[in-house]
């Protein structure tokens, strides 16, 4: 227990100096995980072990796989969840019947996003970008008590979302 209060306490006074990639007196970039692994007379020894992909994730935050930039804005994109709530093959209607849908959800959930897409021979309505299945159900739920007929077409489906990351 006492070693792992050491450890804590070594992390956080290196992560406040070296939480981002930095460059020592050689030039060489030196990171946090470098930084916690130096030894140093009369310290304690910290090894990390973990995959190369987390290394280079840290300090990274912006930049990197699966990081898509607009204007203002940085997103990760990521395997996560979204509620359902209309699909229709119905080419005469279907459209106009997830865009109407969309409004009505927009108008009482506006921060929440919206997505109609079209994968022939469907038009589907879904709502969200959630890191869990559990936080997708939460919204299905609140949208099955704001719009009852909508309720029997609800269900919650997994698919690459946008988080913000900024």
């Amino acid at each position: 227990m006492q070693r792992l209060s050491c450890i804590l306490s070594l992390c956080m006074l290196l992560g406040a100096s070296a939480l981002s990639a930095q460059t020592d007196v050689d030039g060489q970039a030196e990171d946090i995980i470098d930084a916690l692994q130096e030894r140093v007379p009369g310290k304690g020894t910290v090894v990390v072990r973990g995959p190369d992909a987390l290394r280079n994730m840290l300090g990274k935050r912006l930049h990197g796989e699966g990081v898509e930039k607009t204007d203002s804005t940085a997103f990760l994109k990521i395997q996560g969840y979204r509620t359902q709530v209309f699909s229709g093959n119905n080419q005469r209607k279907s459209k106009d019947e997830a865009f109407r849908k969309e409004k009505e959800i927009k108008e009482l959930f506006p921060d929440v996003p919206t997505y109609v897409t079209y994968n022939a021979p469907f038009w589907r309505l879904r709502i969200g970008d959630f890191r869990s299945h559990e936080e997708a159900y939460h919204m299905q739920r609140l949208l099955m008590d704001a719009f009852p007929a909508y309720r029997k077409e609800m269900y919650i489906v997994r698919e690459e979302v946008k988080i913000p990351l900024n």
